[in-house]
């Protein structure tokens, strides 16, 4: 998911311009899970409104708004957010073994060898891959280490994840905050 979350909700699309005649809209996916966006899918937009989507095109990357038959229709949802809840998202979205949604690595403490590195306040992708933003300890941070630093969530450097203890142990990770 992306990496804004307000209140148990979660970013997971933007609307974009209205396309042809019959109030289709551009749909700006943040999610990796687009198997959410299917039609009768409901999402919640600003002030606790919510819309429900009638029809749903991957291959044109557009989706179409119940009630919204017509482009000045459409056009008042043009950049509106589209949110869901984490309970939802838990319900729709299949993961994988040793998968994690963002929402649960958020807040976990950062490990090395039985060393408090820090906490992940932020998931950032960058080209492909996946960085967990770390909140240096304040211990490190008082020896002068850099008060926060990335670390990619790769094999070499994520040794294991415990969502139940909010926990993640690493190689490597100190050596970059080093070099940070």
């Amino acid at each position: 998911m992306s990496k804004q979350s307000k209140n148990n909700f979660l970013h997971v699309a933007t609307l974009g311009k209205t396309v042809g005649l019959r109030g289709d809209m551009k749909l700006h996916i943040k999610s990796d899970f687009p198997e959410q966006f299917q039609k009768n899918a409901t999402f919640y937009i600003a002030n606790d409104k919510t819309v429900t989507l009638e029809n749903v095109n991957f291959q044109r990357g557009t989706i179409k708004l119940q009630g919204c038959d017509t482009p000045e229709a459409a056009k008042r949802y043009t950049n509106a957010k589209l949110y869901t809840t984490i309970e939802a998202t838990r319900e729709q979205c299949v993961l994988e073994d040793g998968q994690f949604f963002w929402f649960d690595i958020q807040g976990c403490d950062v490990f090395e060898e039985e060393n408090l590195l820090g906490k992940v306040v932020e998931i950032e992708r960058i080209l492909d891959n996946d960085y967990l933003k770390i909140k240096t300890a304040q211990e490190l941070v008082e020896k002068g280490y850099a008060k926060s630093f990335l670390v990619p969530y790769l094999d070499n450097f994520i040794k294991e994840v415990d969502i139940e203890a909010k926990k993640i142990f690493t190689q490597g990770a100190f050596d970059i905050l080093e070099a940070s």
